[in-house]
């Protein structure tokens, strides 16, 4: 009965010897090809992969958000053939000699496309202009090492010069370890520029998607003026462990996640992704200066 399910399905690419086998044998399987199914870590469902890319990498079943690409974010967000990156070529060093750094960077550039944990850069959406930063977990998952903070205080700048709204969507596993106390600068660096950006009176909106930790969280992810998140993200600064452990107190369930943050004040709105463009356009046309 699962060679005939097999048979009928078009994505199966099974002879008619290997299902004569099949038949004989009990430990000959269909070939099925990798890559074709995902499992949702909510409803646990199995899903076809291109159902969920076509749903811009939400499930049908549960309304779960999988983790999306800088660059398939700049796709959703931005309009077609509108964005223009900034610093395309900006690469980090190996400040403070880390062992192996040089190469985890090369293996990380040649596996995710992309040089380091931030793309940013200006376009419009929904026709309204705006400086935009997408971080990529797919980068050493998001660490925010000299250069993401490098690019994103000149992306800082550039709103500032230009007169523009900022966005950033933010990923981050935190300060990036391989290089130490130059990581930690970053925080700092990026609340300067964003101060300055508020002094312009110019709008900043952070859009939190999962997960957003650490010295991330810790600075630029939670100043925005409009703070949103996605369902179900992970929004903290260190473990559940580690503050249990510190605070010797029992933390309630979830309470890292969007929901409980908006719960108790800390973010402004969950906007599904489906919706996040169209949300972000009434945003900028509100907070338009030359209405």
């Amino acid at each position: 009965m699962l060679n005939k399910f097999f048979k009928r399905t078009k994505y199966i690419t099974v002879s008619q010897k290997s299902l004569r086998d099949a038949s004989e044998d009990s430990e000959v399987k269909p070939y099925i090809p990798n890559g074709m199914w995902v499992k949702c870590s909510k409803c646990k469902r199995v899903l076809y992969k291109s159902d969920v890319d076509r749903n811009n990498k939400v499930c049908q079943y549960c309304g779960h958000h999988f983790r999306m690409s800088a660059k398939e974010r700049i796709k959703l967000i931005m309009d077609a053939d509108s964005f223009e990156e900034f610093d395309v070529n900006m690469e980090s060093a190996n400040p403070i000699g880390f062992d192996g750094y040089e190469k985890k960077l090369k293996n990380m550039i040649e596996k995710s496309g992309i040089k380091e944990a931030v793309i940013t850069g200006k376009g419009t959406i929904g026709k309204m202009k705006a400086v935009a930063c997408f971080m990529d977990s797919n980068f050493m998952m998001g660490s925010m090492g000299s250069v993401v903070g490098e690019k994103i205080t000149r992306a800082v700048e550039k709103a500032i010069e230009l007169k523009l709204p900022l966005i950033i969507f933010t990923t981050s596993g935190g300060a990036r370890m391989q290089e130490g106390i130059f990581s930690l600068m970053q925080m700092a660096k990026i609340s300067a520029a964003l101060n300055r950006l508020r002094n312009e009176g110019l709008l900043y909106v952070t859009v939190l998607t999962d997960p957003t930790t650490g010295g991330v969280t810790a600075s630029f992810a939670m100043l925005g003026d409009i703070i949103l998140a996605e369902p179900d993200a992970l929004v903290g600064f260190a473990g559940k462990r580690v503050i249990e452990q510190t605070i010797r107190q029992k933390l309630p369930e979830g309470f890292q996640s969007a929901e409980f943050l908006l719960e108790h004040g800390f973010i402004d709105s969950i906007v599904s992704r489906n919706d996040l463009k169209s949300t972000l356009k009434k945003i900028l046309v509100i907070h338009d200066r030359n209405r």
